[in-house]
């Protein structure tokens, strides 16, 4: 089922890298995943991530993609391919003060609340110039792009608009990578120019958050 779910969501996926997010999933299921040719897995938890780094083949490229507490960057440096959830400038003043200890330069894309919700975490549209211009002065952080979580939603033609959004934005401040796309609205994200999905439910099934 694993292997047919990415499958079909491969051929719709042009260029974009699918990310099977694995979070609450078991280590068989996210093994079924890499069998059938998957190599990126993202996570919500740095707990959860680290336990299953290590469990899993050391070619897989893990990204962390739920918000990360500044307490838990340390953890998580130098063992992740990149970092999608950057938030505020502080937390990205932690990830270069830990990148720095291990002389290293850590990959990262700044989110953006892209439609302003209360209850979501990231940028707003008129921090970014803020948040850019002190983040680019950083030695051991570097920005590739953007990151958004759109709105929850089952047409995933409503989101078009955000999606464009985030490309213009990327245009405007000339970044090539755009984390964008889920289950119900990766489709329309594509269309829009992502180069990262995230998609959990269409590949594993409904999560089960009372056995995580």
């Amino acid at each position: 089922m694993i292997k047919d779910n990415i499958n079909c969501i491969l051929k719709d996926a042009n260029n974009a890298t699918l990310i099977a997010v694995s979070k609450t999933k078991p280590v068989e299921m996210i093994r079924e995943a890499y069998e059938a040719g998957i190599r990126d897995f993202g996570e919500n938890k740095v707990q959860e991530l680290l336990s299953k780094i290590d469990m899993l083949p050391s070619d897989i490229n893990w990204h962390m993609i739920g918000h990360l507490q500044t307490n838990k960057v340390k953890d998580i440096v130098g063992r992740v391919f990149l970092i999608h959830s950057v938030d505020s400038i502080k937390l990205a003043n932690v990830i270069d003060k830990e990148a720095k200890k291990k002389n290293i330069v850590v990959n990262i894309l700044l989110e953006i609340n892209i439609a302003n919700e209360e209850s979501k975490y990231g940028f707003r549209i008129n921090e970014l110039d803020n948040a850019i211009r002190n983040i680019n002065i950083l030695n051991n952080i570097k920005i590739l792009g953007f990151m958004c979580v759109a709105p929850n939603t089952s047409n995933h033609s409503d989101n078009r608009k955000y999606f464009k959004k985030m490309r213009e934005f990327a245009n405007k401040y000339n970044y090539n990578t755009l984390s964008m796309g889920m289950s119900s609205d990766y489709k329309s994200a594509i269309e829009e120019g992502s180069t990262y999905i995230r998609i959990g439910t269409k590949i594993f099934g409904e999560r089960d958050y009372k056995k995580s």
